[in-house]
């Protein structure tokens, strides 16, 4: 599988004219693919795109060319750079943040604009916090993440940061 994996993302890339430094294509334990890219400074932030778009549709195409090849889902991920690490430490800082401002407000605080990566970021980074309580509202695009204390009632509307 990695081997296919590399295969349609150096087709991929060289039909895009962007050439790596470095492509290393790994499975981690539970299966999932992980391709880690080094590129020119250029090609990065074209790659990565705004808020990261550009690297989820990659990580959905090669996925859907996999699948193609072999009949089997396997998820992908994709790291261009240190990518993946440093929006996961600015996204578990920002928890931290909000979930303060939340204990000691006492008023629910919304955040918007977060794919399924980063909520489930959130999500993990404060689930063992004992003052707050994290769940996810909405479908599709509206899908955003409420931090709220958990005392709170239902009825309460979050405030926007």
């Amino acid at each position: 599988m990695e081997k296919k994996a590399q295969k349609i993302t150096e087709k991929l890339l060289t039909k895009l004219e962007i050439t790596p430094k470095t492509l290393e294509i790994s499975t981690d334990d539970n299966s999932i693919i992980n391709i880690n890219l080094q590129l020119d400074d250029t090609d990065t932030g074209i790659l990565i795109g705004y808020h990261g778009k550009s690297i989820a549709a990659l990580q959905l195409i090669i996925g859907m060319f996999l699948y193609k090849q072999t009949k089997t889902w396997t998820r992908v991920t994709v790291n261009i750079g240190d990518y993946r690490q440093k929006r996961q430490e600015t996204l578990e800082q920002m928890a931290q943040n909000t979930a303060q401002k939340v204990k000691f407000s006492g008023e629910p605080i919304a955040l918007f604009n977060l794919n399924p990566f980063e909520r489930r970021i959130i999500h993990t980074c404060l689930s063992e916090n004992k003052d707050i309580v994290t769940e996810s509202e909405g479908e599709g695009n509206n899908r955003h993440l409420i931090i709220k204390p958990k005392n709170i009632l239902p009825t309460d509307e979050p405030q926007k940061p």
